[in-house]
């Protein structure tokens, strides 16, 4: 009998196999496909290697850092990022450089952009429930209708008032339109704060040969210290008697079926699938709310093309709306080694769907067949050009943080902490957006438990902002990974009178708003001009003439014009600035006097009763 059973070989399951062999625990680990790694796996197609979605490796946990390079040593390699957006024709720099995003959407566009950002500023959201809100308050209305809402969609297959804002909190992180025009100037990939953006970083790690390397060797690792891998084995039961589990049981391809007893079981199999398969059945309210949890399914189309270098991006992100796929990797672009030939390029064409989708079903050939469709219409490839393909399918891919996903989660949560020897790891376990480093952690405490450590599993990227970079300090010797939360006092606290101002009067961004103000000012003034130079007559806008006694060398000409342009965007840029500074100065004034005038009134009230 092992002492421990895991269910699950991805990243979780097999770190935590890994862990418990460092404590002096055997493990037995039961994954249900034919290949080790769960979504962070590498297929071999050929000599062709390819992700299920590029995993890029980064961490703030040190010892994580620490298991990487154990398990993988010198093939773990630093790579650099590109990653771009196309949409409508026009490839976007990701992340976002002002004089490219200009070209691309055009000064209409660009100026629609802006005074929808100004407006959101002013008048944001206040509750920001989902996932349009969140974005929304952050880009603006504009530009979430363009880079946001359409790729979004996509891959989630719901709309964006329906996904929760923790997603958006964890996934984009501290990353806005102004700290986004601020890394466009200043190339620094920190917020004004000195904070890393997550998706500001430009290099990576990742294994030589794709994440599947790291969990092969992992999975190596195990079986040549007594720990092995069964593959083929889904299971369907999970026993227990008291909340205490006593065995799963196991079937393969062929119907047979088998049950693995232990002392200790650890589960990365999706949250839903783990309560379905408990025996005896947990209450009814329990399976209402694991059916109520949803998962996004994928595929990928890897087309191998005939052709050295098709584009220089780790990956691209589609939003253009004509096509169904929602992103292309460039695998060679991953790890050189990725690919067989150097002369040849494969790509991985990602469209996110649900199992019930038609496109589900289709045969591979009909499927390359839409992604060769798709990349020539994009005008990445020519159609002649693509020599092979397959697809690759992923059932269960993406936990679903729709608005109902949290209460039950909860429920589940509370009802799976009163078993004794069972605990839930990963992304899937959890039903949680983990990375990879994240899915990692859980796996370490789940180990550490086992031996008496007293670690929350389900506190692991809670923070609804995670930065890529930046450290936390932790010993491989059980000290908390990761920052412990101090628990408020029992009493209620009293807010700040500023702080009740500032939640109805959103501070102005001066910033922000002088760039919005100035750059519709000077556009407004060269589009005048240029309207002006191009009706042409004897005598050219006399009126607009006027203002040369007020913008130095304006004229009406097309050099003028470019002189009234940053003129009168400095101005404005000036009034903007000064406005939004005046506003906050009269709110923080407003504030000052309330507080005054209560402290007045509470000094009455204490005379009063002395």
């Amino acid at each position: 009998m092992s002492k421990a059973v895991i269910i699950g070989a991805g990243p979780a399951g097999l770190t935590a196999g890994y862990e418990l062999h460092k404590l002096g625990m055997n493990s037995i680990v039961l994954e249900a496909d034919t290949l080790v790694g769960g979504i962070s796996r590498t297929v071999n197609y050929k000599g062709y290697r390819f992700d299920i979605g590029g995993h890029r490796f980064f961490t703030k946990v040190p010892y994580v850092r620490q298991l990487w390079e154990e398990i993988l040593g010198e093939d773990f390699l630093v790579r650099p990022r590109l990653s771009r957006i196309h949409y409508r024709g026009h490839f976007f720099d990701y992340p976002l450089k002002a004089l490219n995003a200009l070209i691309g959407l055009g000064p209409v566009e660009s100026t629609l952009v802006i005074l929808s950002y100004a407006k959101t500023k002013i008048m944001p959201t206040r509750e920001e429930t989902n996932f349009e809100q969140w974005v929304a308050n952050r880009f603006g209305y504009r530009l979430y209708n363009i880079f946001f809402k359409n790729y979004t969609e996509k891959v989630w297959g719901i709309p964006c008032n329906e996904i929760s804002a923790d997603w958006a909190a964890q996934r984009i992180k501290n990353l806005s339109l102004t700290e986004a025009v601020r890394n466009a100037i200043f190339g620094s990939g920190k917020s004004k704060d000195g904070k890393v953006i997550t998706t500001l970083i430009e290099q990576f790690y990742y294994p030589r040969l794709g994440p599947g390397m790291m969990w092969e060797s992992c999975e190596k690792i195990l079986a040549e210290q007594g720990n092995p891998t069964i593959h083929g084995q889904y299971v369907k039961k999970v026993k227990h008697d008291k909340f205490r589990v006593e065995s799963v049981v196991a079937v393969n391809q062929d119907g047979e079926e088998t049950e693995y007893a232990g002392e200790q079981f650890i589960s990365s199999m999706p949250l839903r699938e783990l309560i379905f398969a408990l025996d005896p059945a947990p209450p009814d309210k329990v399976l209402e709310a694991a059916h109520r949890l949803r998962y996004r399914d994928y595929l990928t189309v890897v087309l191998i093309v005939n052709r050295e270098d098709v584009f220089p991006d780790n990956w691209i992100y589609i939003h253009t709306p004509e096509v169904k796929m929602g992103r292309i990797q460039n695998y060679k672009n991953w790890s050189p080694d990725m690919v067989p030939d150097i002369s040849k390029t494969s790509l991985g064409l990602e469209y996110f769907l649900w199992e019930k989708d038609e496109e589900w079903t289709w045969p591979d050939e009909r499927l390359i067949e839409l992604g060769i469709k798709e990349c020539s219409h994009l005008g990445l490839i020519e159609r002649n050009e693509v020599i092979d393909g397959t697809v690759v399918r992923m059932k269960k891919a993406y936990p679903i943080y729709d608005r109902y996903y949290h209460s039950s989660v909860e429920t589940l949560k509370n009802y799976l902490s009163e078993f004794t020897n069972l605990q839930t790891i990963g992304r899937n376990g959890l039903h949680r957006y983990n990375n990879q480093d994240h899915s990692m952690l859980t796996a370490v405490y789940a180990a550490r438990n086992i031996f008496g450590e007293c670690y929350d599993v389900w506190s692991v990227n809670t923070e609804t902002e995670y930065h890529e970079e930046g450290e936390v300090k932790a010993a491989a010797s059980g000290d908390r990974l990761i920052p412990t939360r101090i628990e408020p006092k029992e009493e209620v606290p009293t807010i700040p009178i500023e702080e009740v101002i500032e939640s109805v009067f959103a501070k102005l961004d001066p910033l922000a708003l002088g760039g919005a103000v100035g750059f519709v000012s000077g556009l407004l003034l060269f589009l005048a001009t240029a309207i002006l130079l191009l009706k042409g007559g004897p005598v050219i806008g006399p009126t607009l003439s006027l203002l040369g006694n007020y913008l130095v060398g304006y004229k009406v000409t097309w050099p003028g014009a470019f002189i009234g342009f940053l003129e009168a965007g400095l101005g404005g840029f000036i009034m903007g600035y000064v406005i939004a500074t005046l506003r906050n100065w009269a709110v923080a004034a407003y504030a000052y006097l309330i507080k005054r005038n209560i402290e007045k009134e509470e000094s009455k009230d204490l005379l009063d009763k002395v």
